[in-house]
């Protein structure tokens, strides 16, 4: 069966936003399924649009950044 995103209740998102990128943790339950955390990067262009990227590797700010966010969002797991 495939990924059919109607079926996919975003439960929690936050993000934090530096200079060129943004990083944000999200909760999903799909088809009324187990939550699960998602991770997601995002690179900003020249134009200050955002595109999706692979997340990579992290930097200390970075993580300090968002293990609030990880906090948070366990409480909807």
């Amino acid at each position: 069966m495939p990924f059919d995103k109607s079926l996919d209740k975003q439960i929690y998102t936050g993000s934090a936003e530096f200079d060129t990128t943004k990083i944000t943790v999200s909760v999903f339950s799909y088809n009324e399924g187990t939550p699960k955390l998602q991770i997601s990067r995002e690179n900003k262009k020249a134009s200050g649009d955002f595109s999706f990227t692979k997340l990579g590797r992290l930097s200390k700010e970075e993580v300090e950044a968002i293990l609030p966010l990880i906090e948070k969002a366990k409480d909807s797991l």
